[in-house]
């Protein structure tokens, strides 16, 4: 069968709504970790995994660079953010309003990436008519 393409960016903009859907698992538990003594807060790495998986080449179209993206190899990194950074006398590094900001521009980017895949199978569609 011919690989066409045509889920390419869909494939691309799914692996980062995965990654925003796992990011707001770790700021949902930042925030009910805040008052938990030696708690440190997590977060969850993608979007420098795309930039490189996208390359520097900038005399590649973005569609080529995203046809040439192995999306199994685009994976979500959880870790530990600023283990060695105390924010309280009890080791909790855990800033509540901060998260609360956070998690709600994790939301919108999430939405938005939802809108995307949207727009992308309504593009699809309007082809096959």
């Amino acid at each position: 069968m011919y690989d066409l393409g045509v889920y390419d960016y869909v494939d691309v903009l799914d692996a980062a709504a995965d990654a925003a859907w796992l990011r707001n698992n770790a700021i949902a538990n930042n925030i009910a970790n805040a008052d938990t003594p030696g708690y440190k807060r997590q977060d969850v790495a993608f979007e420098s995994e795309l930039k490189k998986a996208l390359g520097s080449d900038r005399y590649q179209s973005v569609d080529a660079k995203v046809a040439g993206i192995r999306t199994g190899s685009l994976k979500p990194r959880p870790y530990t953010d600023y283990a060695d950074y105390v924010y309280r006398a009890d080791g909790n590094n855990v800033d509540p309003d901060q998260e609360n900001v956070t998690l709600v521009k994790n939301q919108i980017k999430y939405e938005g990436l939802i809108n995307s895949i949207s727009m992308e199978f309504q593009n699809l569609q309007s082809v096959m008519k």
